[in-house]
């Protein structure tokens, strides 16, 4: 596999997909065949700034290169790529089995409710035989999760994120009963930009400086800067200005708060500076957003 200089690495949702907008608590689901196939089954070298990927491969394997560490593939085998890390893969022809790829919202979601499962997400390969876990049943529930995926049903969104729950199950348990499994070297930037967006869940509606998110990290605001842009292809204001704004989007999209009752709620004194801040960021302003929204747009 051949390294590629940082500033030509793409950021993707799906790989290939330059222009896809998706919510942040969205799942997909497809076969590897998908969109390996037509890539003549090479993935080059991008990262998810956004979303954490979870590969079932049952048929075929191949090698993956999670940032400077090279990992076999021997199906069957589970794969965990952690939002941004770059990441290419050469997969055998003929390679097969299911790519989940999962908004850091729904990840966030189902740790929230299981917090032991943040183990789960580190860059590793994990061989499924020998494990004593259930060869079957894993496949069945990355099977049934892209059945989900598939056809709308009631208590569609219920079963995905507890079929989601269950393949971060198999994840840990492959962790902890693994130790010889391929795992990536600890990366400092993505543990920082982790622990940054921990913080911004817990103070983004209070606190707008980065001297403040540094200093509880013991780093400086540089230093957290370069970490956003290596690791989420933004800068640290960028991050916290998008999660302002998506729950901003929320409050106007799943509530009857004012204009002003939204601004107050995420943090903005004066309504007319909210205003201006959402126009700027969404291209169109809060009350036009809601209009939008009301009418299907």
């Amino acid at each position: 596999m051949k390294d590629t200089q940082a500033a030509d690495i793409p950021h993707y949702y799906l790989y290939g997909d330059n222009g896809a907008d998706v919510e942040l608590d969205l799942l997909h689901v497809e076969p590897i065949r998908n969109r390996s196939g037509p890539h003549d089954w090479r993935i080059r070298p991008h990262s998810h700034p956004d979303h954490v990927q979870v590969l079932l491969v049952a048929k075929g394997g191949g090698a993956i290169r999670m940032e400077d560490r090279l990992l076999s593939i021997v199906q069957p085998a589970i794969v965990v790529i952690p939002a941004g890390i770059v990441h290419q893969i050469e997969f055998q022809r003929g390679t097969d089995g299911m790519v989940v790829t999962a908004a850091l919202g729904c990840l966030k979601s189902v740790v929230r409710a299981n917090p032991d499962l943040s183990a789960a997400i580190r860059p590793a390969v994990f061989a499924l035989d020998g494990t004593g876990l259930d060869r079957q049943g894993v496949t069945e529930t990355f099977d049934r999760l892209h059945h989900e995926f598939i056809w709308s049903s009631p208590g569609r969104r219920a079963m995905l994120q507890a079929l989601y729950t269950c393949i971060l199950v198999a994840v840990l348990r492959l962790a902890i009963t693994r130790e010889d499994a391929g795992i990536a070297p600890a990366d400092r930037d993505y543990d920082l930009v982790v622990r940054y967006r921990a913080l911004l869940e817990l103070h983004f509606r209070q606190e707008r400086k980065l001297d403040f998110y540094a200093g509880e990290l013991a780093i400086t605001p540089a230093r957290l800067n370069a970490a956003c842009k290596a690791r989420a292809g933004r800068t640290a204001s960028s991050l916290l200005h998008e999660r302002i704004l998506v729950e901003a989007k929320r409050y106007l999209l799943f509530t009857e708060s004012t204009i002003a009752q939204v601004a107050h709620l995420t943090g903005f004194p004066d309504p007319a500076y909210f205003n201006r801040f959402f126009t700027q960021r969404a291209g169109q302003s809060p009350g036009a957003f809601r209009r939008s929204a009301l009418r299907g747009g």
